[in-house]
């Protein structure tokens, strides 16, 4: 078998979705479960972009041992530095280093000479390789580069010690007859000692295919994000690819990849939770309709031969839609073990079963049924580690038509109890607004956006906003989770307000490592 290496990048270039933003605790429960989805190379983020970033990159590094440790940098001395200082850590390493080849680039963004580019490039590769032996090269752009340029950059680069090269498709402009045939041409002038990537972009909806039509023709490494999160239209969805090597072993005799496939639902789940983007319901192998049951996976199919319509068995990606185990009040501790373990959680303490059991069953108290995507939910909610530097205890509602809104609050902060309330243009803004009095940081709304875990009347809400608490500093991400919706929206806002004050102080704690580079 040909092994095709998987290039996960949903640390840095899916984080680059708008609204995608994590938290180092929630990038390193993420690398964590790629490390168990089998993922050959994780990047997990541009260590020179931000101190944030640096420490994500640096954390994630002493964690993941069976994974290649990556960092991308541009080819700049301080970017390559900062790269290899974040990777130290890692067992295994790589340095990813780039620069633009097409001559749109060089001319508008770069204002280089092709020959001050290809100079740039070998520096980056040749002080990349002083620090690590594993790095790769990157053209970008290359999908509107010239064949020619492409051939004169790649060998000097390979000649400074560049082992991957990738041909990025920047911009979605390839078709895949046209991916096909530069890859083709690429790995046939080369050395087959030479591994060649691609990083395609779905501007053009072609993502997915254009790296398949690239594997096909001698592609051994492919770059992609889970649900295909990224820049615009997004990347190159990782199970989509994965699945349809799998599934169609006819085309692709004799070449495979390591992923171990029963995570790729996890995963998807993990991420969706993380990043509060949902895979729309008819996303390829991981959306809600993907196996054609609405309701999710409790339900055994509505076929009666499965084959006559499904491609592949929701099993091979971690789905169990066989599982007809209906959790509610009266359910055990024993049952709900189960569950958990059916749903991917099998590694867990005996401390964190009966932390989330209890939650388990106080929403079980509230609700008729507790679906798969609850418990999912309540999973990332109980085990979200920023620290809680407040705690919201009650919260206390009042409003009526053509009245006045107000809410009050209790909340807890550094083990006192504060209690406070506030008037608002509506019951929202009373709520944030008696948070920015109790805590005396006032926060600018940027985006609120709830929805429903699972189905019925009764369906946990899940809140996410976005919130700048400093003119000077980014928007922070904050979810929240509750039977309640209004109660949802306050542990949503204050989740970012801890995020945030999580972030200054790491920021603070990273001044003397920017002075050193």
């Amino acid at each position: 078998m040909e092994m095709v290496k998987i290039f996960d990048t949903t640390l840095r270039d899916g984080e680059q979705s708008p609204g995608a933003s994590m938290t180092i605790e929630e990038k390193i429960k993420v690398a964590l479960q790629l490390e168990k989805l089998k993922v050959d190379i994780i990047e997990a983020g541009f260590a020179a972009a931000s101190p944030g970033d640096f420490e994500a990159i640096n954390n994630i590094a002493k964690e993941v041992k069976n994974s290649t440790l990556c960092s991308l940098a541009r080819a700049l001395d301080r970017d390559i530095e900062a790269a290899a200082k974040a990777i130290e850590p890692a067992p295994l390493k790589r340095i990813h280093t780039f620069i633009a080849t097409s001559p749109i680039h060089m001319e508008y963004k770069l204002k280089m000479s092709p020959d001050e580019v290809i100079r740039r490039a070998v520096r980056a590769v040749e002080y990349s390789r002083s620090f690590v032996d594993d790095v790769e090269f990157s053209c970008e752009d290359a999908g509107r580069s010239e064949m020619g340029f492409l051939k004169e950059i790649i060998s000097a680069v390979i000649e400074a010690g560049a082992k991957t090269i990738n041909i990025p498709d920047t911009v979605g402009y390839r078709f895949p007859t046209e991916m096909g045939e530069m890859i083709k041409e690429l790995v046939e002038y080369f050395p087959k000692d030479i591994i060649f990537s691609v990083h395609c972009h779905n501007d053009l909806g072609l993502a997915t295919a254009n790296s398949l039509y690239s594997v096909l023709n001698g592609a051994r490494q492919v770059e992609c994000t889970i649900n295909g999160l990224g820049e615009r239209a997004g990347n190159a969805a990782l199970e989509e690819i994965v699945m349809a090597i799998k599934v169609r072993r006819d085309l692709f005799d004799g070449i495979d990849t390591r992923i171990n496939t029963k995570e790729i639902y996890p995963t998807s789940r993990l991420v969706s939770n993380v990043t509060g983007i949902e895979p729309q319901p008819n996303k390829a192998i991981v959306g809600r309709n993907a196996f054609a049951h609405e309701s999710g996976i409790h339900q055994d199919g509505v076929l009666k031969h499965k084959e006559t319509y499904e491609i592949m068995k929701a099993e091979d990606i971690g789905l169990d839609i066989k599982d007809t185990l209906v959790l509610g009040k009266h359910s055990g501790r024993h049952a709900f073990k189960k569950k958990l373990e059916a749903l991917g959680f099998s590694n867990l303490s005996d401390e964190e079963l009966n932390e989330i059991f209890m939650k388990f069953k106080k929403l079980a108290d509230k609700k008729k049924e507790v679906y798969d995507e609850d418990i999912l939910a309540l999973m990332n909610d109980a085990f979200d580690k920023t620290p809680k530097t407040y705690e919201l205890l009650s919260l206390q509602l009042s409003d009526c038509s053509d009245g006045m809104p107000s809410a009050a609050a209790k909340i807890k902060f550094e083990d006192k109890i504060y209690v406070d309330a506030a008037i608002g243009k509506g019951t929202i803004d009373a709520v944030f607004k008696v948070i920015d009095r109790i805590s005396g940081i006032n926060g600018k709304l940027m985006d609120y956006k709830v929805e429903a875990v699972s189905e019925g009347k009764d369906a946990l809400a899940k809140v996410m906003v976005k919130v700048v608490f400093d003119e000077n500093k980014p928007a922070v991400m904050g979810h929240g989770l509750s039977i309640d919706t209004m109660v949802a929206s306050a542990k949503a806002y204050i989740n970012a307000l801890n995020n945030y004050l999580h972030m200054k102080d790491l920021l603070s704690k990273k001044i003397s490592y920017k002075d050193s580079i």
